[in-house]
């Protein structure tokens, strides 16, 4: 992502904000909605990841042998050092977050360094690096936080609709105009976060393979993770869903295929170009990816290893 897609994004994220401003308030709530957006413009480039990490509840990783895989890959990928957390949660997943490079952090859940093995836990890691590479944590991280705010906008227009703290005069749409924005609001921030091309993830899962040197280590992790992900809740993420597409597999359930309204490929298809990646090069895995196909059938590899976790 170049910085002329987060700034378009930021655009949009704040014609909505506008639109939710003007419902509540007139030309006052545009106003005050403005005031806001241009503040958590400021605040969500420096803060954002940060939001992320407390509302996961992430800890640093300090001494824990994860940040010895992740400083091996960083390395290799040429990245400086990102902080490394972890996430008390029994659901198998990761995300990266971060402004750029210099700042990036990456955090696993427990529940996925307990599934797997070390080889898929480096390929999942060298993954998350490569949406650092590319710069993809930026417009990932803002996305979420953003989507959330509009949503929590959206529960004030219903909160000062239902209270009679609205003034329809200074909204020519009504009250039949405040009841669709309220409901149309949340919508369109999801259908933004979703219009963030899902070929970023091919590309990281290309990258990250490129970066560990084993794509059907992350073809397996991604099995794992993706089987586990059905069977496991993930509390937090089910009541911030606007933070959905930071990780690497969907941890909200019922979303898994490549549809339009899915923050994530489906993991079939995924692990079907990682494993042409391992037959057929890099090369293969750029041409498959440019055509993706809807997944028909559960997607059954041979995994690297079914063993626990090598931390428990």
């Amino acid at each position: 992502m170049g910085y002329m897609r987060t700034a378009m994004l930021l655009a949009a994220m704040t014609g909505l904000f506008l639109a939710v401003g003007y419902v509540i308030g007139g030309q006052t709530g545009v106003i005050f909605a403005f005031g806001l957006a241009l503040v958590m413009n400021l605040f969500t480039y420096w803060n954002a990841d940060k939001i992320v990490l407390r509302m996961y509840r992430a800890q640093p990783a300090d001494g824990h042998p994860l940040e010895a895989i992740v400083a091996d890959l960083a390395n290799r990928a040429g990245l400086p050092m990102p902080k490394v957390y972890l996430i008390e949660n029994d659901q198998p997943n990761a995300f990266a977050t971060g402004r750029n490079p210099e700042n990036a952090a990456v955090a696993a859940t427990t529940g996925l360094l307990r599934m797997l093995n070390r080889d898929e836990i480096a390929g999942v890691m060298a993954h998350e690096l490569a949406h650092v590479k590319n710069r993809d944590s930026l417009t990932m991280t803002i996305t979420a936080v953003f989507a959330g705010a509009i949503g929590m906008l959206a529960n004030m227009l219903m909160f000062t609709g239902l209270m009679g703290g609205r003034d329809d005069r200074n909204n020519p749409l009504g009250g039949i105009g405040a009841v669709v924005v309220m409901i149309l609001a949340p919508m369109a921030a999801g259908l933004v976060q979703m219009a963030i091309s899902r070929s970023r993830e091919y590309e990281a899962d290309r990258i990250g393979a490129e970066i560990c040197g084993q794509p059907r280590a992350l073809a397996s992790a991604l099995n794992k993770i993706a089987h586990g992900a059905e069977v496991i809740d993930n509390e937090v993420a089910e009541g911030n869903p606007a933070t959905a597409h930071l990780f690497i597999v969907n941890p909200l359930h019922g979303r898994t295929g490549d549809s339009l309204f899915s923050t994530h490929p489906a993991t079939a298809n995924r692990i079907e170009r990682l494993l042409a990646m391992e037959s057929s090069g890099p090369a293969a895995f750029s041409a498959a990816t440019a055509a993706p196909r809807p997944a028909t059938r559960r997607s059954t590899i041979p995994t690297v290893d079914r063993r626990k976790g090598p931390w428990g």
